[in-house]
């Protein structure tokens, strides 16, 4: 329907299975690379020899570069193909990673990240549309479905298996697995090529301008939130004159594209109300989802569990995302998309709330049906999401480029600003509750000082020193006080998830009870389609591919 978008001619049987599984293929190479890295930032920070906010970079550099190719690729791909932009910066992705293996520092790291960003943005869409192919017309809305689901899968995949990839070669693992994902998506893409697409002439001058200004404003703002709860906010200057440059400049790349006659971004269309609902909807949903990586990983590491104990609870995080999938695909339909986002958000403000009861003692056991309630809830989520603005999109067509701007920021942006928030909040709580119990501890009350005294004869048989028993149980009474206190700060930071994403639902919900007490008019019978301004250049079959 859309110039750029592969045609869907009838396949046979074998070649549409060969599609679904190219589709695979490409889909979780699209984030698995970057899911690897993000699953154990922990564990290479000591190989790459850096701290902990210096490896916060890996992924904001993923996301600033994969905001900016987000506003090139759909231009890109109307006028010169999807698979061309896709080899492009596929074969880049493999060679940095490559590099990156006798480079072994934080900046090939981080520009293997980058260059994962663009190539990421680039197998995200390739995967839907060969998984396109795969289905029969009557399928489509389903396969459209399956394509989105199987780019969330690799975050819960990458944490199953990467333990033993950190056994095999440390870091050099995790490289070359990610290499050779790069590799072998490349020969899928070229062995099995999409149908051909009409092709029109889209790029303008003034498009420089934009994809500049709206790029470096992204990337900034990105960077301040991936590192701002690690340098904090306050103390230092450079995010607060970060943030204002960004600010800015995206101000300045929308106000550009709100005065022009073709503009890649329609800033009149994205400010319509159906899409700021939209829009605000997928950024509230994405900061409840943070309770996964943010919220209950952060505290089981907290309490000093690694990976591998965790290993059955991702395992049952991947099952809610498979069955996420499947469900959203059995039961989509485009009259139902409202209900299905109100599943979703029940489904997390559930999970949040059953985690909000946790204690120090609480162990992964103890998270199976809350993280696996999140984790289908994470995905069932997104296909309605997706589809509810894929109505007004099909009656102006040109704004596409905003429509997939708007997504790709609501879903990237939306999780840093998660992320961001739920580390702040946790820190702020932790330091809250420190404050409170530390008042409580004073050799005055019986029970304390009952405590320092059997913690004083555990170090009898390691400490020879009588004096010097009594400071080492002050200093384990200390650190037990700070566990506790950071368990109270997790359970606040669930119980504000647990009612944002009640307040998400209730929004929904009456959205949902308003259009059917007032359903919309219906459309007239012949609209007039909206022109956009492109010269025809030959397509794919013109030019001699297959």
């Amino acid at each position: 329907m859309l110039p750029g978008s592969a045609s869907t001619p009838l396949h046979r049987p074998l070649r549409r299975v060969q599609y679904a599984i190219v589709g695979t293929v490409v889909a979780l190479t699209g984030g698995l690379g970057n899911a690897l890295i993000t699953a154990n930032l922990q564990y290479l920070q000591g190989p790459l020899g850096a701290y902990a906010y210096e490896m916060a970079w890996l992924p904001a550099a993923y996301v600033m570069t994969n905001l900016s190719a987000n506003l090139v690729l759909v231009k890109f791909r109307q006028q010169f193909g999807l698979r061309h932009f896709t080899e492009i910066f596929l074969s880049l992705y493999a060679l940095i990673a490559l590099g990156h293996i006798f480079v072994n520092d934080l900046s090939s790291a981080i520009a293997v990240r980058a260059a994962h960003g663009f190539a990421g943005a680039a197998l995200n869409s390739l995967g839907i549309y060969y998984m396109i192919q795969a289905f029969p017309a009557r399928h489509r809305l389903r396969a459209l479905v399956i394509g989105l689901g199987m780019g969330q899968l690799p975050l819960p995949l990458a944490r199953v298996f990467t333990t033993e990839l950190l056994e095999l070669g440390e870091w050099r693992g995790l490289y070359l697995f990610e290499l050779g994902l790069a590799v072998v998506a490349l020969a899928c893409v070229i062995m099995l090529k999409l149908p051909p697409s009409d092709r029109i002439r889209t790029f303008e001058k003034r498009d420089a301008a934009t994809i500049v200004l709206f790029g470096a404003g992204a990337a900034g703002l990105a960077a301040v939130l991936s590192l701002g709860r690690y340098l904090w906010w306050t103390a230092t200057p450079w995010l607060g004159v970060t943030l204002a440059c960004s600010i800015v400049l995206l101000a300045a790349a929308l106000w550009l594209e709100h005065h022009r006659a073709n503009p890649m971004i329609n800033t009149r269309w994205l400010a319509g109300g159906d899409m700021l609902r939209l829009g605000l909807t997928l950024l509230l949903i994405r900061i409840v989802l943070s309770e996964q990586s943010t919220g209950a990983l952060g505290f089981l590491q907290g309490l000093g569990l690694g990976n591998d104990q965790m290993h059955t609870l991702f395992l049952v995080m991947l099952g809610g995302c498979i069955l996420g999938v499947g469900l959203s695909a059995l039961l989509i339909r485009r009259e139902h998309v409202g209900y299905h986002l109100i599943a979703a958000v029940a489904a997390i403000a559930v999970g949040a709330f059953m985690d909000a009861g946790s204690t120090s003692l609480t162990r992964p056991a103890q998270m199976y049906l809350s993280q696996f309630l999140l984790a289908f809830g994470s995905v069932f989520f997104l296909a309605p999401a997706m589809i509810s603005g894929i109505g007004p999109l099909m009656a102006q067509p040109g704004n596409l480029i905003s429509f997939v701007v708007l997504f790709g920021m609501a879903q990237n942006l939306g999780g840093l600003v998660g992320s961001a928030f739920l580390g702040t909040l946790q820190v702020v709580r932790e330091k809250y509750h420190s404050s409170i119990l530390n008042e409580h501890l004073t050799l005055l009350d019986p029970q304390v000082a009952a405590r320092v005294q059997a913690y004083a004869a555990a170090h009898a048989h390691t400490v020879g020193d009588p004096a010097a028993r009594p400071a080492l149980a002050l200093r384990q009474l200390g650190t037990v006080a700070t566990r506790e206190a950071n368990v109270l700060a997790y359970n606040d930071v669930f119980l504000a998830i647990g009612w944002i994403a009640l307040a998400t639902l209730a929004w929904n919900g009456a959205l949902l009870a308003w259009r059917w007490w007032h359903p919309p008019a219906p459309p007239p019978a012949n609209p007039a389609p909206a022109s956009t301004p492109a010269l025809p250049i030959p397509s794919d079959a013109a030019s001699g591919h297959p």
